[in-house]
């Protein structure tokens, strides 16, 4: 997807200016600047993705870890005793019914420290209810102070929905597109929750594993973050398997060679 238009920056770059963006390395953890809060994006199924994710949480040693892929109750199974055994925690947390990627992936970014860790994922049912009835009457009472009473511009709504389309492999009614949005929306602001919840008990810094989508400076979780604690000072390091455009929406970004995959969209191509 080539669709990055520009329609916010982040606290961080608020702060220090565009000379920080830029594309990075494996090796650049000690020359990044310092955030309370760095947010770490992925293609989920990208195993290099991780690596990377682990390297930085071992070298950085942040207080906390937010997971776009635990919910708050999955987090608290991840115990002293549990946090080295890959086997038996992933077990503990039923990852083969998560439907995410391998915990292979995930679990060395999980000891690479003694950080605390919290999970963002909402139950399914959350966030299909979020399709159909919005964002805002699915977060509850701090819809508002998160940012998901007010309407998108009418441009991004279109550009999100149209990635929403193309992540979808074309296959979704168009009137569906505007809930799909909308539960973007509500993941985003799940995740700025975490994070005040992570920095509130922890007293920082915060990393966030997450899908690129989220760590997008433009509308992803740092823009609901920044309407509810505009004091933090926000890193957002996008990982892509594509050459990035000229207004990559991230602080800085890596690019890696692609994960070996199938065609996500084959079910739906006919001959």
């Amino acid at each position: 997807m080539n669709l990055r238009a520009f329609f916010g920056i982040s606290a961080l770059a608020l702060l220090s200016g565009p000379a920080l963006a830029g594309q990075i390395t494996e090796a650049d953890f000690a020359s990044l600047p310092t955030a309370d809060v760095v947010i770490l994006g992925e293609v989920h199924d990208n195993p290099a993705h991780h690596e990377y994710q682990a390297a930085f949480v071992a070298h950085q040693r942040p207080a906390a870890l937010v997971f776009e892929m635990l919910t708050p109750e999955m987090a608290a199974k991840v115990t002293p005793e549990l946090r080295q055994d890959r086997v038996a925690l992933a077990t503990a947390l039923e990852w083969e019914a998560s439907g995410w990627p391998d915990f292979a992936y995930y679990h060395p970014i999980i000891a690479a420290s003694d950080a605390a860790i919290y999970g963002a994922a909402l139950p399914r049912d959350q966030v299909r209810r979020a399709v159909s009835d919005g964002a805002a009457d699915v977060f509850g009472a701090d819809a508002e102070a998160y940012g998901l009473t007010s309407p998108l511009s009418a441009e991004q709504q279109a550009t999100r929905e149209a990635l929403q389309q193309t992540a979808h492999c074309d296959a979704l009614p168009p009137a569906m597109l505007p809930g799909m949005v909308a539960a973007q929306r509500l993941r985003d602001a799940a995740l700025a929750r975490a994070v005040v919840q992570a920095r509130a008990e922890t007293d920082g810094p915060v990393v966030v594993i997450t899908g690129n989508g989220h760590a997008r400076t433009d509308w992803g979780l740092a823009v609901p973050l920044h309407k509810v604690a505009p004091e933090l000072s926000v890193l957002s390091i996008g990982q892509l398997e594509e050459a990035a455009p000229d207004d990559a929406p991230y602080d800085h970004w890596r690019v890696t060679d692609p994960a070996p995959r199938d065609d996500p969209c084959a079910a739906f191509k006919t001959n």
